[in-house]
């Protein structure tokens, strides 16, 4: 019996065709992007494409179980595809080593995929693909995890709310997937510091342990990384040296950055990080008690020569315990002296890679809130990305409520109970959208105020946004019509005020009188075009809503974006679930349990009959999770399913 065959039983024949015939984009190789690229692989999509810039890491290994040691350091992506084709051959899959905010990855290519997978692990990333499947109108599921917390969001214009319908906090974790070679953020570099540099230099190299016990990887490339160990070895071999401080800081802060600038790749779409001279520390005296003052100063941010002395003075402090006969040094963020090199350290990679660096208190209050991640909290989520996206081939997106897991044995499994829709008030899904084409060597802002702004939409009060903030205004109200403030941008081309940030042009109705909702443009470039700048097609602008006043003259609903459900905020991705009640819920009693047309309806010790509160049937409740359709038994879709929504 043929492998379709199976599908086409599980499944049913229609869904089963549906799945081979999509195209899915799954965004991430990493925890949840491995357990997913599997289950999507062997349940039968027949062409995925799979995005990521990261490369694999030792760290990665127990729980990223495409990667073996052999392939550290290589593309996630590129090992990802060959790894996970070996359990379906029939299935395409292609892998990019490239970020997906690349300026190639544009609407029209999103627009190419019948749904997307996000397996992402920082905010920024998660927000830019939200924004773009938004754009392009394709479904999205978002997930991810948090330790042994996750949740799982299907995502589709007009139906659901999407990622930034409600606020979300700064993540407490961290991505473990980008601190070795691309930080974006200071906790990447603290990361770095604590769990890497600390280990190489005063505890047990795991990078050495790893390719003592690789055999089996390209001869070219054991060779090159054995050839870097050696050098780190050769430093840590000088622990007793007067010098060892100054020779790992021209390792690590100056000759490995200039190898990471080499890897043109990475920096295509991103600063590249900035080297610091190897004689850095030679431009100024070190202080007489060699920094033991400077260090007790926690609630002020050390400059980058002052990093460099608290650098220098943490290290010579844990040289003399490893001399001492302290072999095994590990961070305590109550230990002085690793606290030190770890402020000291994780400053000077952000002075390198051009991040804003934090006083020693705040940097000690981030080191002690990592979260470690936990596969089969990915394995789970993944496995219900899978089951969503079902739903969104099958059309039933509107029975995918936001899914979570969480570690209360009572509840490890719970849904909300409706899809959440839309929030009227967030500047992602609830505006207007048009499609601008432009030649970016000769379209200029002037043309996209006059032509299309101007004289094809009829805007007469307006502001003109791009990713840095506002780059022109319009506004009756002060006078001349064309601000001098903004008269010189009119004449800067879409190529001069940099595509990066031009790829969404938000436009903001200051008309008093009825004004409309905003406006997005996703711009798309095109080499070969006859006009400079040219609306693909235009869209009715509804009016901005007013919002509901209630008798005490208050507004209800959201204000400027954020929703009441958004107060508590969300860490990683992770969304709060749905409360353990709500005011709409009742326990029936024993009397009143009756199915539809008034039968009765047996009830299990794990289950519940729920009131829906609109005099509907009564739905199930099995184990904390309510099925309003708990069980389907269809022989033409397929075998029975447990329906979670």
């Amino acid at each position: 019996m043929g492998r379709r065959t199976y599908y086409q039983r599980a499944f049913g024949l229609p869904l089963a065709e549906q799945i081979r015939d999509s195209r899915v984009l799954l965004v991430g190789a990493g925890g949840i992007g491995c357990e997913l690229l599997k289950n999507l692989t062997l349940s039968g999509f027949g062409d995925v494409t799979v995005v990521d810039l990261d490369t694999i890491d030792l760290s990665n290994l127990n729980r990223q179980f495409l990667f073996r040691r052999e392939h550290i350091k290589k593309s996630k992506a590129l090992i990802a595809k060959e790894s996970a084709g070996k359990f379906n051959p029939e299935v395409k899959i292609t892998a990019l080593h490239d970020d997906i905010k690349s300026l190639q990855f544009d609407v029209n290519w999103f627009r190419g995929f019948t749904v997307i997978f996000n397996a992402l692990d920082n905010l920024d990333a998660r927000r830019h693909v939200n924004r773009m499947c938004i754009a392009a109108n394709v479904p999205l599921v978002e997930s991810g995890t948090t330790g042994f917390e996750g949740n799982v969001q299907a995502i589709k214009r007009g139906i659901t709310e999407c990622y930034d319908c409600t606020q979300k906090e700064t993540p407490k974790t961290f991505p473990v997937c980008t601190i070795r070679s691309t930080p974006s953020q200071l906790i990447h570099c603290i990361v770095w510091a604590k769990s890497y540099l600390l280990t190489e230099l005063f505890g047990v190299s795991e990078a050495m342990e790893a390719l003592a016990a690789d055999t089996e990887g390209d001869a070219d490339e054991i060779k090159n990384l054995k050839g870097e160990a050696e050098l780190l070895r050769q430093v840590v071999s000088h622990r007793d040296s007067d010098n060892f401080s100054k020779e790992v800081f021209t390792r690590v802060f100056s000759e490995d950055i200039k190898r990471l600038r080499d890897m043109k790749d990475m920096w295509k779409s991103r600063a590249p990080p900035t080297p610091l001279p190897s004689e850095f520390g030679e431009q100024e005296k070190l202080p007489e008690d060699g920094g033991d003052a400077l260090t007790q100063q926690d609630q002020r941010i050390w400059s980058p020569w002052e990093s460099y002395v608290a650098f220098d003075n943490s290290i010579r402090r844990l040289q003399k315990r490893f001399l001492d006969g302290e072999t095994v040094i590990e961070f305590d963020k109550d230990d002085v002296d690793t606290l030190d090199f770890v402020v000291a350290s994780a400053n000077l990679r952000a002075h390198v890679f051009g991040i804003k660096p934090q006083s020693k208190f705040t940097i000690k209050q981030m080191a002690g809130n990592i979260i470690p991640a936990i596969a089969t909290t990915n394995a789970i989520v993944a496995g219900l990305c899978v089951l969503e996206g079902l739903k969104v081939l099958r059309g039933d997106i509107h029975k995918a409520p936001m899914v979570f897991t969480n570690r209360s044995a009572d509840k490890s499994l719970s849904a909300e109970r409706v899809v959440r829709p839309p929030n009227r008030d967030c500047h992602v899904c609830s505006v207007a959208r048009m499609l601008l084409f432009i030649y970016p060597k000769t379209a200029t802002l002037g043309l996209l105020v006059k032509d299309v702004l101007i004289r094809e939409l009829g805007y007469s009060d307006f502001s003109v946004m791009n990713g840095s903030g506002i780059i022109y205004e319009r506004d009756s109200n002060f006078g001349e019509e064309d601000d001098e403030e903004w008269e010189d941008n009119l004449n800067k081309t879409f190529g001069q005020f940099g595509l990066k940030e031009m790829r969404f042009i938000t436009i903001h109705d200051l008309s008093e009188d009825e004004p409309r909702v905003d406006l997005e443009l996703a711009v798309v470039t095109r080499e070969n075009f006859s006009f400079s700048i040219e609306l693909q097609e235009q869209v009715e602008i509804p009016k901005r809503p007013v919002p509901p006043v209630s008798a005490h003259g208050m507004t209800n609903g959201a204000t400027n974006g954020i929703t009441n459900d958004a107060a508590n905020g969300a860490t990683n991705g992770i969304t709060n679930g749905p409360s353990n009640g709500s005011a709409n819920k009742r326990k029936r009693d024993l009397d009143d349990d009756d199915g539809e047309n008034g039968a009765p309806v047996k009830r299990t010790k794990d289950m519940d009959l729920v009131d829906d509160g609109q005099n509907q049937a009564p739905v199930i409740r099995t184990k904390g999770i309510v099925l309003d359709e708990p069980i389907l038994d269809d022989t033409h879709n397929g075998a029975i399913f447990i329906d979670d929504d």
